[in-house]
Parts: C-alpha cells; sequence; structure tokens
C-alpha cells in the first residue's frame, strides 16, 4: 500500500513512523494475581486484597481466566502462542504502587508475533504486532479531594492488562486510527477486553519519530495513556509537526515520555524515557513459569467467536454490498442482532438494507443502542416477511414499524388490528382506477396526447384513494392496461 501521508517541511517532505502500545483491561471478575472484584466505578478502596496492597508475605496466585483471556487474544490475530513464559518484576518507585515493583512479562511474554489487517482509503495493509504480554495494572493518585494532598485509590492496582505492542508499521494518523479501530473490535468479538476507552479500560501509548522518506528511523517520543482514537490521531499529527519544525531548525529530538492534552490538542514532555536496564527487571521469585498444555490451547481456540474479517465476508458472500458488511460488522452487537435476524429467516440483502437504514434511523432518533433495541430481530424477520410476500408495501411497512418501536408488538398483530394489509384484489383497484379517470379527464386527455410522465400522477391518486394500502405492482398493471 502507497502511504500518501507526508508532512511538508522547509527542507522537504517528511515521513512519520508510527508504533502504538494498546493496554487492554482483561475481562474478568477477579485480578491477576488476587480475588479482589474489578468492577469499575465502585467506591474507592473498596475492591483491595492484601496481595493488591502489598502486604508483607502475601503471594501472588496467577488468575486461570486471565492468562486464557491474553491466549484468545493471540489466537485472534494468528500470533504464535507461547507454551512457556514467565514473569518479571519491574522496579520502580510510585505512590500508587504499593509494591515498588509492577509483575510484567518482558523477556518471556505470552504472545510472540501476530497481526492485524486494517483498511485505508479502499486499500489493505498488514500491521505487525510483536508480542502481548500480560501485567498489573498501578492504582490510581486522586488530586482533587483535598486542598494539599493526593489520595490513592488501590481499586485498579492489580488488575491484569494485556500490553498488545505493534511494530512500528503506520506511516499516517489515518492508519492508526484504524489499527486501533480494528483492534478494539477484536478485543470485543473476543469478549477479552470491553474496548470501553472512556473508562479507561483500553488505553494507548503512542510512539511517534520521523525521518526523510528512506531514511533511518529517528529517535521516538512516546506520549502515554491516550484514550481515545480521536486523541491518538490528533496525537500524532501534533508530535510528527512538532518533530520535523524541531529537526529543521537543527535541534535533537530526545527520547522521551510525554502527555497529551485533548483541550488544546497539544502534547508536552513528562520525563526523559527510561529504557528497560533503569527497571531493573529480574524473574519473580513468588511466581513458577506458566507451562500451557495442548489441551488448555485447544479449548482456547474452540471457544473463539466468528470474528470481523470473517463475517464480513460471509456477508458479502450472501449479497450484501460491502459498504453495508462493513458497517454491520463494525462493533460486536451490531453483529450479533444482524445474524440473529439473519437466524429467524429474513433475506441477507433486504435485511442488510433495512438494518443500516430503517433500523439504525430509528435508534437514533430514540437514543438507543441495538442491544436495547425495542424491536426484537424475530419480530424484524416477521416484518420483511411480510413486505416479501406482499402482505405490506414499503410505505405501511414503515407504518407498522413505527408502531412496533411504541409499542413492542408483533407485526402481524398491529397489521390485524389496525387492517394494514396491502390489497391486490384486481377488482376493487380497477373500481378505484376507474373513479381516479372519471374525476382527472384533463390529466387523462394530456397523457393519452403524449405526456406519459403524468402515469406517476395516476399511480399517486390511486395509492391515496386507496389509502396507501394498493400493491404497487398491480397497480401499474392495471392503471398501463386502464390507459391502453
Amino acid at each position: 500500500m502507497e502511504n500518501s501521508y507526508r508532512i511538508k517541511g522547509a527542507t522537504g517532505e517528511w515521513e512519520v513512523v508510527i508504533g502504538l502500545e494498546v493496554h487492554a483491561q482483561v475481562t474478568s471478575n477477579a485480578k491477576l494475581f488476587s480475588g479482589a472484584a474489578t468492577t469499575f466505578g465502585a467506591e474507592p478502596n473498596s475492591q483491595v486484597s492484601l496481595v493488591d496492597a502489598a502486604m508483607p508475605g502475601m503471594l501472588p496466585v496467577p488468575n486461570r481466566e486471565c492468562i486464557r483471556q491474553a491466549v484468545r487474544t493471540g489466537m485472534a490475530i494468528d500470533a504464535q502462542i507461547n507454551k512457556w513464559s514467565r514473569f518479571d518484576r519491574k522496579n520502580y518507585f510510585y505512590a500508587d504502587l504499593p509494591q515498588g515493583y509492577q509483575i510484567s512479562q518482558l523477556y518471556h511474554p505470552i504472545v510472540g508475533e501476530g497481526s492485524v489487517e486494517i483498511e485505508v482509503e479502499e486499500s489493505v495493509k498488514t500491521i505487525g504486532v510483536e508480542r502481548i504480554h500480560v501485567e498489573q495494572d498501578a492504582g490510581k493518585l486522586m488530586h482533587d479531594q483535598h486542598p494539599t494532598r493526593s489520595y490513592v485509590d488501590l481499586n485498579r492496582s492489580g488488575v491484569a492488562l494485556m500490553e498488545i505492542v505493534s511494530r512500528p508499521d503506520m506511516r499516517s494518523p489515518a492508519e492508526a486510527g484504524a489499527y486501533l479501530r480494528k483492534l478494539r473490535a477484536i478485543l470485543r468479538y473476543v469478549g477479552s477486553c470491553d474496548g470501553n476507552m472512556e473508562e479507561g479500560s483500553m488505553r494507548a501509548d503512542v510512539n511517534v519519530s520521523v525521518r526523510k522518506p528512506g531514511d533511518e528511523l529517528g529517535t521516538r517520543t512516546e506520549t502515554k495513556n491516550v484514550n481515545s482514537v480521536r486523541f491518538v490521531m490528533a496525537s500524532i499529527e501534533y508530535e510528527a509537526k512538532r518533530q520535523v519544525e524541531a529537526l529543521e531548525s537543527g535541534e535533537r529530538i530526545v527520547q522521551e515520555t510525554r502527555l497529551f492534552n485533548p483541550d488544546t490538542g497539544t502534547t508536552r514532555s513528562m520525563r526523559s524515557k527510561e529504557d528497560a536496564h533503569d527497571y531493573r527487571y529480574f524473574p519473580d521469585p513468588d511466581l513458577l513459569p506458566l507451562e500451557l498444555d495442548d489441551a488448555f490451547l485447544d479449548e482456547c481456540r474452540a471457544s473463539l467467536p466468528e470474528l470481523p474479517d470473517a463475517k464480513r465476508k460471509r456477508y458479502e458472500a450472501q449479497g450484501v454490498t460491502p459498504y453495508n458488511a462493513d458497517v454491520l460488522t463494525a462493533e460486536v452487537e451490531t453483529a450479533r442482532w444482524f445474524d440473529a435476524l439473519l437466524e429467524a429467516g429474513a433475506a441477507p440483502v433486504a435485511a442488510s438494507n433495512w438494518v443500516t437504514g430503517e433500523l439504525f434511523g430509528a435508534l437514533n432518533r430514540i437514543g438507543k443502542a441495538i442491544e436495547d433495541s425495542p424491536v426484537t430481530p424475530g419480530q424484524a424477520a416477521e416484518l420483511l416477511a411480510l413486505v416479501a410476500d406482499g402482505t405490506l408495501s414499503g410505505s405501511l411497512a414503515k407504518q407498522v414499524f413505527e408502531v412496533m418501536l411504541e409499542t413492542g408488538d408483533a407485526p402481524g398483530k398491529i397489521v390485524a388490528e389496525r387492517g394494514l394489509k396491502q390489497t391486490s384484489d384486481t377488482g376493487a383497484i380497477e373500481a378505484v382506477i376507474a373513479d381516479v379517470l372519471a374525476k382527472n379527464p384533463g390529466q387523462l386527455e394530456q397523457y393519452r396526447g403524449g405526456k406519459v410522465a403524468l402515469f406517476g400522477f395516476f399511480v399517486g391518486q390511486t395509492m391515496k384513494a386507496m389509502g396507501g394500502k394498493a400493491n404497487p405492482g398491480v397497480v401499474n398493471d392495471l392503471l398501463k392496461k386502464a390507459l391502453a
């Protein structure tokens, strides 16, 4: 894929090189090494075990579910799964890190190389993933509770994270955005992370450097904890331009950690970037290496759902347009709802058009997500079947759908109770047509004199006279005969 994104500087064009380290909170009821709960938004320090608080003599015990979710995520991106992996201690002092070290995996991660396929400007590109390792989260400092002191909330301390490290394969903010969206979709399909960036359960460290096209890699900066796709793209744009301006005015780029300010769209320096040796990594003496057997790996693989790419291809093979297939697979809840609609017997093409048009429009209007839709997939399939067999016209189907949204009733019941059935009774339609022609002699004369565009006028008048309940196909056929 040819990348067209370049930054134009005073000395010519510059290329941007981007890598992302995504921290994804593992979906589990307990923390990585303790039985404490992980619910978001609990009272501060109400979900802290003695292990999380680093009380003397406490020993960590790995949570099997967290390991399972990391392995399933690796399998979903076709990555190497390491049957033997090990936990290391990453030593640093910070007020919200009670142990004085973080248990992570540096030398022997649980998941090795994999890849994620993205689509930007209608071309496909593969982004390499270097590794996924499992580590524990730190607590959280709260600076707004007291005028002179900072408080510490340890609810997050020890929560399991997957750190998903990409290769520096992205060359534009759009590619980074596409990668993050795709990765989030995969995690949500797999169920290993809820992808809720507002709640901090997925955040990205953004590595950016610039170079003249074809040159060696430049010095990179890392912008920490960016928590939305939009902000990731904005931070890349700002940081790349800042680096180009600095280099062109003779400055050196220093390897450092920076912070993004969403209000100003700028980054600022936080601290000089540490290297691995600064953390004095060593194998955690309290934890045995993880050894995974084939039965465990088989169970992980068997539990994987159909992933977004495979689902999109299946929809397209059933005749759904590539655009609709993209929209329907972007969020896992939409895909599940649409699958349930197909299982209820709806035809794929008509169903995809109806979901992306009528249903999305209505849900938008009433401010509901698809999983909270007042209309079930079964009811929607019944409505589409009534259109397909001629019981309802398009306009009648819209009326019935509005009633379904309000009442939650099934379409068959609404049609019966309100007499909304489309009629194909030729006798009744012929009588109405005769009446319409008799009432509009001027238009009839013009039509017979060659103004054929008036055919639509007669169709409209007939449908109006029949309250929209006439079958449009039958109306067209009978009108042609009457006018001939």
